[in-house]
């Protein structure tokens, strides 16, 4: 065959010169944008690498920028709480100082008003904002966190960084957690208010005893409770005792005891009665320098020991009764503590003989609350658990918060009864007495009852069922029922919307509710405790008792739930109430009550011994959360710095996969020019080629 110079031209030219201008285009587009590629077509396997690491990269991009985000916050919190924890050094120095009792009236005021000044500063720390957000309201960053009265009004949900995939770190502090949150390893304390003395020491020099002023465990029931005559062997000495175990239980006990007998035997029933025994206290009981008895749960993290007692003598048993005793014949009905009634309080009309009765009533525990039933209104002692909700304008407030047992949280609208009460509620009867807000009074019965729970109106005698919200409708188990299935009752009892009808329809069970909500409304807030607003009075005129229907009954169970009381003060407990405990704080200073007295201005204050105590509970809970942001803002910056790291790293690999190396490509480019020319030289040297050469 004949070899033409086309078949030369096409042989050596024309396809070389194709993939060479190719290539060569190639090369320079890779050294121009840089990239190996252009096109997904170009390199499927470069391609799909690189969209990957891309998206890596944007989502370190967006961690990092998160991260960073929370980390400002975490940063400002700290140096808030590095801010807070100088103020309450401050504020604790000044209780010390205030706690010196020779201090003047006037050095007290001065000291209460740096210290209100103090509150204030801690107040605008708890609502400082960056950004204008809140720090302290969790997720409500909206809301400012601490109300002008000290609520806290945020709510407890965490804020978090996205530090990865699945995972998050907390950057905030909520104002629940801060102002709301418990201190596990904190011991709840209780105390009693009244001061007690040697009270045979006033007495007759014949009966004095060698601590003639002093109370202590050392000294007798005699001592405490005071004596007429000679000391003697009756066991006349009575002691009722009521109260809350560890474990939410609730109990009455009465102690029996001899003149002789010390106080310290007294304690260690009282002990008893809490479930002490000799191999196993869960509780301590001690009294203080002022004679006041002193209860320490030995559990830690637990809110529900309560205390109460009342100390009865009878100094004539000469009459053939013991009124000291509530179940002797000489009372109609045996074992209601309200048959004290008539005893005298002052020991003092005893010295003087112008007592009237023979009754001696010691009161240990005194409060300002006044009592739901007239049989019980004189002496303040002797109320407990029949106590009337406290009234400040419209409302009406309960001084018991509500706990879970099982988890020692308050307890919520949707929260069972039972999940608090000591056992099932079934088979009990709760009272619900008061003056309505139209001014009327109300005699309730809440009979509780695995068959269908009801409420009774003694006064018209009517029955009404109260409706679970089942389906199909029917009254509710008594276990099951709910604080808000409570409230609604009792609000619609206190607005008077009582069902249409008896026992009322489910329809008209709800009408009746709706219509109660328009006029009253009842809650239980954060703390626990059921608060009732009238939303038709800035004063109302209503009036709220509610209480077992056991309440005072010695020879009855004890009462499966308190509401509202007449109890030892707390002076230590796991839950934080922090500006309600720097309130108290501030009144026992404001108060010049170095101790609790109920004699003072203020009965239930806390003295400012137990004030520095309480203090020191408050800034270990505030240390602890200080420390949680340290800990928060550490994990930040971790997460910043490693995210910094591995975003260098992704694009160091998505370089190596996507980015041309120009070194490597120049010398490509050089060798393909290389190559082009020498094909361009050849095809030169052919075309000059004669026929000659063809042939």
């Amino acid at each position: 065959m004949r070899v033409t110079s086309s078949m030369y031209f096409k042989s050596i030219y024309s396809k070389n010169n194709s993939n060479l201008q190719s290539e060569l285009f190639n090369v320079n587009k890779q050294i121009a944008s840089g990239l190996k590629i252009q096109y997904a077509k170009d390199d499927i396997r470069t391609f799909v690498d690189t969209m990957r690491l891309d998206n890596e990269i944007t989502t370190l991009k967006q961690i990092e920028k998160s991260t960073q985000s929370g980390y400002k916050i975490a940063n400002q919190t700290d140096v808030v709480l590095n801010e807070f924890e100088s103020t309450m050094n401050r504020m604790r120095t000044l209780l010390v100082k205030a706690a010196n009792e020779t201090n003047s009236p006037v050095s007290l005021d001065a000291i209460a008003q740096e210290l209100r000044t103090i509150e204030n500063h801690l107040m605008n720390l708890s609502n400082t904002s960056i950004n204008g957000q809140y720090l302290f309201s969790g997720s409500a960053t909206d809301i400012k966190p601490i109300s002008d009265d000290g609520t806290y009004m945020g709510n407890n949900v965490s804020l978090n960084s996205f530090t990865g995939s699945g995972t998050a770190q907390q950057y905030n502090i909520s104002g629940d957690e801060l102002f709301l949150g418990e201190k596990y390893l904190v011991r709840r304390q209780v105390t009693t208010n009244v001061v007690n003395t040697n009270l045979v020491g006033t007495f007759p020099v014949s009966f004095e005893s060698p601590n003639p002023n002093e109370i202590s465990p050392n000294s007798t029931i005699r001592d405490l409770m005071g004596d007429t005559d000679a000391a003697d062997t009756t066991a006349k000495h009575h002691f009722y005792v009521r109260g809350t175990n560890s474990g939410g239980v609730s109990f009455n006990t009465e102690i029996l005891m001899q003149d002789g007998d010390s106080v310290e035997e007294l304690m260690r029933q009282i002990g008893n009665a809490y479930g002490n025994t000799n191999a196993l206290k869960v509780v301590d009981v001690s009294m203080n320098s002022y004679g006041q008895f002193v209860i320490q749960d030995k559990i830690q993290g637990s809110s529900k020991i309560e205390f109460h007692m009342v100390g009865a003598v009878d100094f004539n048993l000469g009459d053939g009764d013991d009124r000291a005793d509530i179940s002797d014949p000489f009372y109609t009905t045996a074992g209601l503590i309200s048959n004290l009634d008539g005893g005298e309080t002052d020991f003092n009309t005893f010295i003087l003989g112008t007592n009237t009765t023979d009754l001696h009533v010691k009161e240990f525990v005194k409060s300002d609350l006044t009592s739901a039933t007239a049989s019980v209104a004189n002496i303040n002692a002797l109320l407990y658990d029949r106590t009337e909700f406290l009234k400040e304008g419209s409302v009406l407030s309960s001084s018991v918060p509500q706990i879970i047992n099982a988890t020692n949280k308050f307890a919520s609208a949707s929260t069972k009864l039972s999940e608090v009460s000591s056992s099932s509620l079934n088979g009990s009867t709760f009272r619900l007495e008061g003056i309505s807000t139209s001014g009327n009074p109300y005699d309730i019965d809440i009979d509780f009852a695995a068959s269908g729970s009801t409420f009774t109106d003694n006064i018209s005698g009517n029955t009404y069922n109260i409706y679970n919200m089942g389906t199909p409708r029917a009254a509710v188990d008594g276990d099951e029922m709910s604080y808000q299935q409570l409230m609604d009752v009792m609000n619609m009892v206190i607005t008077e919307n009582y069902p249409a009808a008896v026992p009322g329809t489910d329809a008209q069970y709800d009408t009746a509710i709706i219509s109660a909500n328009n006029e009253g409304e009842y809650s239980i807030g954060f703390d626990g405790k059921l608060k009732f607003q009238d939303r038709l009075n800035s004063s109302t005129l209503a009036e709220i008792s509610l209480y077992d229907s056991n309440s005072g009954d010695f020879n009855a169970a004890a009462s499966l739930m308190t509401f509202n009381s007449n109890n030892a003060i707390v002076v230590r407990d796991p839950k934080t109430d922090f500006f309600d405990t720097i309130d108290k704080m501030i009144n026992a200073v404001e108060n010049y009550s170095v101790y609790p007295d109920a004699d003072t201005r203020d009965t239930r204050n806390i003295g400012i011994e137990n004030a520095i105590a309480m203090m020191d509970d408050l800034q270990d809970h505030v240390t602890r959360a200080h420390a949680q942001v340290g800990a928060q803002s550490t994990a930040l910056t971790k997460s910043i710095e490693r995210t910094q790291i591995l975003e260098i790293s992704t694009m160091t690999l998505r370089s190596s996969v996507i980015d041309t190396d120009l070194a490597e490509a120049s010398l490509r480019l050089t060798q393909l020019s290389i190559n082009y020319e020498a094909m361009l030289s050849i095809v030169g040297r052919i075309s000059k080629l004669s026929l000659v050469n063809y042939l």
